[in-house]
Formats: structure tokens, sequence, C-alpha cells
């Protein structure tokens, strides 16, 4: 691949990964990322989960998934469905004349009941919808559904999720959950961090960290991180194709780890062996991106394809790199105990959260102005909140738990600047509450500001002259 072309392929990916982490309060949205960070639970974009078909079948669609519903909630699942140009260029698709069906059923199992698409043309947003039955939509249990969707014109169809029967949309009811209203959001009384735990200049030499960027794009660099048990800190060097690993110790210099990846954005989880997962975000013609695995020292354990056309987060899994995925708008593991799965294995475990040791999960989903919250385990949604905020909220940047707690970190906006929220929730409420305000002057991946290690927040910022990691002390048991 010509480096023109990587260029331009880069910058595509990035106006997506852009676009999803606006979209997604967990999927955040996206809805975030400890069961659905950001992207799961806003607005997520669907393509066709097949890049090999021709351009003239895809067919693009933007869909709410309920995945956390409340009294109140419309009983309806909306759709914007677009089709690809004459040009066959899928970025500059169009509305066109669309249908389909949703199937739905009430739980996991079932027969499911087929609904039909109509359009809906007084919508600014969300044109075809499909009206659900009171006594599905408000199931004790919650529901699971799937849409086919298709082009009239030319019969082009996709199945979301891709899986559809086998691994459907799952939403759920919040029967108790703690709300939290978190009223106006103060500006410029953001806390200070309890230290910096890391920093780099920009450059391509020893201990610095490089810069990419594009055609009428910002630099990218230092695109992600991660925060291992004793506290070392791991910079994903993309630009550079390394990972630079800063001890315990502050002042140290950083270890160097060269690293085969392909030097685009790219998200970083670290293992707890200390080995390295690396999510690419653009891939070759054809194909989807790469989950590249590495050990502590830099070496090579495999590499395998997702099963979705991108990706926006990587996290470690109970049994390996499970990745936030489109668009099916899933969590998906990529590989258990050391071994790749096929496409179809991929599809067939999508989940709405991200799992969690013991078998739970912890899905996230942002709602206009409200971020929804619950950890989920076999018998259902067990611990809930809602947060509701009278600042405009972009998306969840993490969602974590912390023993019997959640930490929440949410970006909170208004026309001229940004924010992030850093709330640690009980069973009562806040349990404390603080403001950051970390400048990102480089693009970094879309979920990966935060981390969290242990009852410590590290956060990933840069400024003109470089990139730093810091520690923000929880102050809680």
């Amino acid at each position: 691949m010509t480096d023109r072309r990587a260029a331009r392929l880069g910058a595509r990916d990035r106006r997506r990964g852009r676009t999803l982490a606006a979209l997604t309060g967990a999927a955040a949205g996206a809805a975030v990322a400890a069961v659905l960070l950001v992207l799961a639970g806003t607005a997520v974009a669907h393509r066709l989960d097949r890049p090999d078909r021709p351009p003239g079948d895809l067919i693009e669609a933007t869909h709410l998934p309920p995945l956390l519903t409340a009294p109140g909630d419309p009983a309806e699942l909306r759709y914007d469905v677009y089709c690809a140009a004459p040009d066959g260029d899928p970025e500059s698709g169009a509305p066109c004349d669309a249908g389909g069906t949703v199937y739905v059923r009430p739980g996991d199992s079932g027969p499911f009941q087929a609904l039909p698409l109509r359009l809906d043309a007084s919508a600014s947003a969300g044109r075809y919808v499909a009206e659900v039955p009171e006594s599905v939509y408000r199931a004790p249990e919650g529901f699971s559904y799937y849409a086919v969707l298709r082009n009239e014109q030319s019969g082009a169809a996709t199945t979301l999720p891709p899986a559809g029967p086998l691994a459907p949309q799952r939403s759920r009811p919040l029967p108790a959950p703690v709300t939290i209203r978190l009223g106006t959001h103060v500006f410029g009384a953001s806390r200070r961090a309890s230290a910096r735990v890391a920093a780099a200049a920009w450059g391509s030499g020893p201990g610095e960290v490089g810069l990419e960027q594009g055609p009428q794009l910002g630099p990218i660099g230092a695109s992600s991180f991660d925060v291992d048990a004793t506290g070392a800190v791991v910079v994903l060097d993309e630009a550079n194709r390394r990972a630079l690993r800063f001890g315990a110790r502050p002042g140290t210099a950083p270890q160097i780890l060269p690293l085969d990846v392909r030097g685009t954005i790219a998200d970083l989880a670290l293992e707890a062996d200390g080995g390295m997962d690396v999510l690419e975000t653009v891939a070759d013609p054809g194909e989807t991106p790469l989950v590249r695995a590495f050990d502590a020292q830099g070496r090579a354990r495999g590499a395998w394809h997702i099963a979705g056309a991108n990706a926006s987060a990587v996290r470690a899994g109970p049994e390996g790199p499970v990745t936030l995925q489109y668009p099916a708008g899933q969590w998906r593991p990529v590989a258990e105990g050391g071994r790749g799965l096929t496409v179809d294995e991929q599809r067939r475990r999508g989940r709405a959260g991200r799992p969690l040791p013991g078998g739970e999960e912890l899905v996230v989903q942002r709602v206009g102005q409200e971020a929804r919250i619950a950890i989920v385990g076999r018998n259902g949604v067990r611990r809930s909140w809602r947060i509701e905020s009278d600042t405009p909220l972009a998306e969840v940047q993490l969602a974590e738990p912390l023993g019997s707690r959640v930490v929440v970190v949410l970006r909170v906006y208004t026309d001229v600047r940004d924010e992030f929220e850093v709330l640690v929730l009980d069973g009562s409420g806040i349990a404390s509450r603080f403001a950051v305000d970390a400048p990102a002057w480089a693009e970094t991946a879309p979920l990966a500001r935060f981390r969290l290690r242990g009852a410590a927040l590290y956060t990933l910022g840069s400024t003109q002259r470089g990139m730093f990691v810091d520690r923000y002390d929880l102050e809680v048991s």
C-alpha cells in the first residue's frame, strides 16, 4: 500500500472514530468501556458487516439501541438508512428507498415476532420506525431483537446485528436505579492531579513520542495507554511503531518496546501478564482491522482480524482481548486462550456489555443528557444508576467497577469548552466527585483518555510540547 493511500485510509477511519466517539455515550453509546463504555447506548453507525461486498451493495444505518430502558421511554426502534451513492463511494451515501423488518421477543428465548419498518417522513432522525408492543418493550426481563434492512430498489440487504437471532441486540429495564442529578457543571474548578507519572516530548528519539498528521487533519500521537498492576504506564507510540513503558518510580527513563504495528492511530490494552493487545483502525481494502497481541517485551503472540468493519476500543477480557465492533455495536471476543476466533464465532458471541470477571457485564448507555449504567448478572440487572446533567454530555469516556462501586468519567461541554466529570458511585449515589481538565492537543483513539487501576484514575493528555499521563488518587477504600 502506498503512503498516500495509507494516509487517505487513515483519514477516513479517523473521521469515523471521531463520529463514533461523539455518538457513543458508552458503546459509550457508545454507548462504554467497562461494559459498554461509550459506544454502547447512543446512536451507532452500522455498515454492512462484509467489507468484501461490492460498493453498490453497501447499506448504512444509524440506530439508537435501547440497551437500558426506563419508564417513559417510547416503545419503538428507529433506524436511519442510507445506501451507497451511484459512484460507489460508501462515504457519500444518501437516504434511499429503504424498508425492512425488525424481529423482537421478550427476554432471551422463544420465537421472534416480525414488525415492519415504516417511514416516518416527519422525523429529522430515525426516519424508519418499528413500533414495539408494550408487552415486549416493558417485559420484566427486557427484550432482544435484530433487524433486516434492505434497499427496495436494488434488493441489497443487511442484518443488524450481523448474527441475527444467534446474537441479537439486548435491551434491559432498570428496575430500581439510583438517580443522580449533577446540575450545571462549573468549568474552571478542576482538581489538580496527585502526580504526573509519565511525560515525553514529541519526536522519534529515545524517550520521545512521535506524531502523525494527515491532510487537513490535526496532530495524532500517543493514541492510547494503559497501566499495569504495579502502576507502570505503557504508552502506545504508534507513529514510531513502539511502546514506552514508564516505571512506577518517577524520573526514570522509559523502556522502549518495538512493536510490529501498522503505525496508525490505535487502541491499547494490557493483559494481566504484561502482554499488550493493539487494536488498529486501518485495514487493507477488502479486509477488517487487526488486533495484534504482544508479550511484555514486545514479541508478537498473534494477530487476528475482527469480524466487524471497524472497532473503537479493545480491552482485556476474562479469556483474551475483546473489542467494541461496528456495525454490530457489540463487544466481541477476538481470541480466547491465545486462539483466534473466526468471524462467525466473534459474531455469535457479540454482547451489548463488556464482559467482567465472574460472568457479569457492565452496560453503559447515554440518552441525551443522561447516562445510564448497569451491572448485569445472569438473572438481569443487579445494580444501576441514572446520571442526569444540565450541561450537555458528549461521551462516557470510562465506566469501571471498583469493588462495590463504579467509577464513571463523563465528558461535559459547551460551545466553547469541555471538561470531564469523574464520579465514584455507590449504592446511595455519589461517593466522590471532581472535575478534570485534560488537554488534548493531539488526537487519541476514541476511548483511550482514561484508565482505572486500583483506586487510582489515570488520564492521557497532550500539549504542543508533548504528551503526559497524570494520576488522580480517588481516596476511597
